[in-house]
């Protein structure tokens, strides 16, 4: 049970779609402050912020297409932040041997069979000619 006071002149249900909607937004805003650092414009000069908040809007622009696209359906839900600590800052190396290379990687959150699924998404978009 929640209460909403507003001075809006809406229907009820549009009303909570609206505020709905609101807290939506808000959220996608916490979580551009929280995993890129939207909000971190340290430079003394305008326009080096402007370049550096473009920046971080295209870098979380860029984590939502890979969510959205490249990650498996029961991870797909995951926050950009929670995808930044489990899967891209997962320690690892690469081993050469006579003939191959041999990626290793800590399995903590990023399995095998997740990085495999991961690649095969990947694989499977559809890329425009030329």
């Amino acid at each position: 049970m929640g209460f909403i006071v507003t001075n809006l002149t809406l229907s009820s249900r549009a009303l909570v779609r609206f505020y709905n909607k609101r807290g939506t937004a808000e959220q996608w805003i916490k979580e551009g402050k929280q995993a890129v650092k939207m909000t971190r414009l340290s430079c003394h000069r305008f326009w080096f912020n402007v370049v550096r908040l473009y920046l971080s809007v295209i870098a979380y622009n860029l984590g939502n297409l890979w969510r959205r696209l490249g990650l498996p359906q029961r991870i797909g839900n995951w926050s950009l932040t929670s995808l930044q600590q489990r899967l891209v800052k997962t320690g690892g190396r690469m081993v050469k041997h006579a003939r191959y290379y041999w990626l290793l990687l800590a399995e903590s959150h990023l399995t095998r069979r997740l990085f495999g699924n991961m690649l095969r998404r990947i694989a499977g978009l559809f890329l425009p000619a030329g």
